[in-house]
Parts: structure tokens; C-alpha cells; sequence
């Protein structure tokens, strides 16, 4: 193994907290990442990792060092990436939930791979937020703004949100035509992944938000069981419109008050601004931008 490689897995034992994880993630035996870490601090004449059974973490020479390969590691990149005939290649993780992942990126993975045949593709299907480091993921996608410094975030599109009902629901309480009209309503409550807390209803009023908290007999946290109970009569709910259009179209549920909408949300693509950003992770961030070119879904 070279100083460069070296370098690349004791990036990822430091990212991943895991001389396991490291090396399956760079094809490699636990045993020769182990030794290899070990041939470099004493090629560096210090230590660079503290190990227990059950932890490795960075020493502060090892942050120190941690940061100056991503820097070596990015120049490299950076380098190869300016001739043509270098094509990326590897394992590149992604997270995305899955109802984005069937509509928008599924359909097109065969013109993905049309263009990178070398690149090996994991898809993880999720709603909560990663971490992407220590986990290893290279990217996610997410729905919402997210209020962290340590990522980069690149908006893909705005997600029209919509509030809908049951048929069934809706004849047994009445349809709402103005907000005021939701006294006697109830929803179905969804807890955020990210606050743990019930989310409020949300409309746009001449202009301006409106948050109204419903009563629920049933709080959940996950969508697929969200939309059966809207569908089931249980109340109202709010999702993006792509979520529901079969549904709509269907009849099986219907929109109510649309000429009060909820705030279209963000969809983002995000990644770690702290670490190597390799040319497969690039291309797929390039790649899925374009899987939204009219910037609303």
C-alpha cells in the first residue's frame, strides 16, 4: 500500500470510527488496514488514532493530519479529473426517502450508468437524518431547510405541498372552504424526524403563513402509514402533491382548501463541507440536478 492510499484509509478509519467499516468500504481485510495504519505512525514517528475494543478516535496529531490528507486527497482528485479519459469509479452511498427515490432518480439510473458504467451505486431509504461521516454516506437528499454549518447544502427544486382528506372524512365532518372552518377538523399527526414534535398544519393565508395544530386521535411517524390513514378517514393531512396525484386523480382523495396551500419545501442534495468531495460524488450531484430542471415538483 502508498503513502496515498495510506492516506485514503486513514481518512475513512477516522470518518467512519471503524477499522472494519474502513476497510470493507476500500475493499480491504480489518487486518492489512490495521497494519497499514500502523506502518504510517511509525513512518510519522507518532500516533494518530487511540483504539479501544470498542472506539478509535483521532489523537490531535491524527485531527491535525486528518485534515491535511483531505486537502492532498482533493488536489489528487482535482488533478485526474483534468483529463478525459479518467472516468469516475467506486462505491458511491446515497440516502434518499424512497418516494423521491421511485419518482424522480429510479426512472433515470439506466442514462446514470449509460454515463459511468464504473460507478457502483448504494441506495439507503430513509427520513431521518444521517450521519454522514461517521456512517460513511456521501451524499443525502432531503425535503426541508437544515440548519447545519457542517454541511453543504444545493437546492434541487421546490415541492408543491398539499393539504387532502378522504371522501368519507369529508362528508362525515363537512369540506372547509376558509381556515376558520377547520374549528370542528381533526388531522392525522406526523412528528418530525428531526424535532420529535407533532408538525402543525400550515396554509398560506393572503400572503401570510399560517400554523394551526388540529387535534389527532393518531400521531405517526411515517409517511406510508400517514397516507393510509388520510385515505382511511382519519383526517387531515399535508404531504407533497406528488405524493397524493395518483390519489387525487383517483378520486380516493381529494384536495382541500388549495387556494390556501401550504409553503412549497425545499429539496436539497447535501454533503459534508469538511471532507473530500471524490469526482463520483460530483458527477451525481451534477447528475441529479438535472432530474429537476423546472425547479418545481
Amino acid at each position: 500500500m502508498d503513502q496515498i492510499d495510506q492516506m485514503r484509509l486513514f481518512a475513512r478509519v477516522v470518518e467512519t470510527r471503524s477499522f472494519t467499516v474502513a476497510a470493507g468500504d476500500l475493499g480491504l481485510s480489518r487486518s492489512t488496514a490495521t497494519d497499514a495504519i500502523k506502518r504510517l505512525e511509525a513512518r510519522l514517528a507518532t500516533q494518530l488514532l487511540t483504539r479501544t475494543t470498542r472506539h478509535v478516535a483521532p489523537t490531535p496529531d491524527g485531527e491535525a493530519y486528518y485534515r491535511r490528507c483531505l486537502q492532498i486527497l482533493d488536489e489528487i482528485d482535482d488533478a485526474d479529473a483534468m483529463f478525459a479519459d479518467v472516468r469516475p469509479k467506486g462505491r458511491l452511498r446515497i440516502d434518499v426517502h424512497p418516494r423521491i427515490a421511485m419518482s424522480f432518480i429510479l426512472p433515470h439510473l439506466d442514462a446514470f450508468f449509460a454515463l459511468y458504467p464504473e460507478i457502483e451505486l448504494f441506495i439507503g431509504e430513509g427520513d431521518r437524518m444521517v450521519d454522514l461521516v461517521r456512517e460513511g454516506v456521501d451524499c443525502v437528499l432531503r425535503a426541508g431547510e437544515l440548519d447545519d454549518s457542517s454541511m453543504i447544502a444545493r437546492r434541487l427544486a421546490f415541492i408543491r405541498e398539499v393539504t387532502v382528506a378522504s371522501p368519507a372524512y369529508l362528508a362525515k365532518t363537512g369540506t372547509p372552504r376558509s381556515v376558520e372552518d377547520l374549528t370542528n377538523h381533526e388531522a392525522v399527526g406526523f412528528v418530525s424526524s428531526r424535532t420529535g414534535t407533532v408538525l402543525p398544519l400550515e396554509f398560506t393565508v393572503e400572503g401570510q403563513v399560517r400554523s394551526i395544530a388540529l387535534p389527532a386521535r393518531i400521531t405517526v411517524n411515517g409517511s406510508e402509514v400517514m397516507a393510509d390513514l388520510a385515505r382511511r378517514g382519519f383526517g387531515l393531512v399535508q404531504a407533497p402533491y406528488y405524493r397524493f396525484a395518483a390519489d387525487l386523480a383517483a378520486g380516493t382523495l381529494v384536495e382541500v382548501l388549495p387556494e390556501s396551500p401550504p409553503q412549497p419545501t425545499p429539496l436539497v442534495v447535501l454533503y459534508p463541507r469538511n471532507r473530500q468531495l471524490s469526482r463520483r460524488v460530483r458527477v451525481f450531484i451534477d447528475w441529479v440536478a438535472t432530474r429537476f430542471p423546472g425547479g418545481a415538483i
